[in-house]
């Protein structure tokens, strides 16, 4: 199984750093999961908009707004909410990726994107990027 020319400390090393960059992948996932819910709030407002007539209150005189409002809310916060679940959908399966040695190009890939999602996306992202980088990584990777 071990390659005469990889050192078993090296191996063994990138496997454990693979192993935790997959955990932190699936934490990673979790939080942006959650974040992405967020935007839910826009979507609750713009249903609000569209039925109910007087959601405005007593308060606000005048007219309400058209409904066309409400369905910008919709749309809006409904297209970020499934935006945010596909980044952590596929920040998960990057991890599990990571984990069984799969699709390397993928976990980059997703590694690159990560530096957007500021502070752990990009702490995550930029390890991710230097450990699939290594030549015996990729050697792991051929191997599985």
């Amino acid at each position: 199984m071990d390659s005469p020319n990889m050192p078993l400390p090296t191996r063994s090393k990138d496997e454990e750093h693979l192993r935790l960059l997959a955990v932190f992948h699936y934490v990673v996932a979790g939080i942006g999961a959650v974040f992405a819910c967020f935007p839910l709030i826009h979507v609750a407002i713009g249903v609000m908009m569209v039925t109910s007539s007087g959601f405005m209150g007593e308060a606000a005189k005048g007219t309400p707004p058209p409904p066309g409002f409400g369905y910008l809310f919709i749309a809006i916060g409904g297209t970020l909410v499934l935006i945010g679940w596909a980044a952590a959908l596929c920040t998960f399966l990057s991890g599990r990726f990571l984990a069984r040695r799969q699709h390397r190009m993928f976990s980059f890939v997703m590694g690159a994107i990560l530096c957007a999602f500021m502070p752990f996306g990009t702490v995550l992202g930029i390890f991710t990027i230097i450990v699939l980088s290594r030549e015996s990584v990729q050697r792991l990777y051929a191997a599985a």
